[in-house]
């Protein structure tokens, strides 16, 4: 397998962030050599970070684009938001969070925050097959 892409689509709802981690299970299951479970964990996971923050903090829409590599996976959020992610000092106290973007970036070989030309903003990061 040289590569393979999907476009997941739409997500406008908290209720799509469960529906982006199950299409990315589908997508998962298909590969060629078959991804590990400690892989898939982790996209699965990264996935469900990148759109549920798309969903909190960028007006509810995104889109979810997958594509496999022969020696990696990317995955790539849409959203209408201009502003990138940040770290900061998660919150143990209060529970308003701190702790996705620091773990997107360490399971992830590289991400990457694009400024789209329409508006908005591309996050992707690159993890390991």
């Amino acid at each position: 397998m040289d590569m393979m892409s999907v476009h997941v689509g739409a997500a406008c709802s908290t209720a799509t962030t469960a529906d982006a981690r199950e299409r990315t299970r589908d997508f998962l299951e298909v590969l060629v050599p078959p991804l590990g479970a400690e892989a898939a964990d982790s996209v699965i996971l990264v996935v469900s970070e990148l759109v549920t923050n798309a969903l909190l903090h960028a007006g509810g829409a995104c889109t979810l684009d997958l594509t496999a590599y022969p020696d990696s996976i990317e995955v790539a959020v849409h959203d209408p938001s201009p502003q990138a992610p940040r770290m900061r000092t998660p919150d143990l106290n209060r529970g308003t969070g701190g702790f996705g973007w620091p773990m997107v970036n360490r399971l992830s070989r590289t991400t990457r925050v694009t400024e789209a030309p329409t508006g908005g903003k591309t996050v992707r990061a690159l993890l390991p097959r």
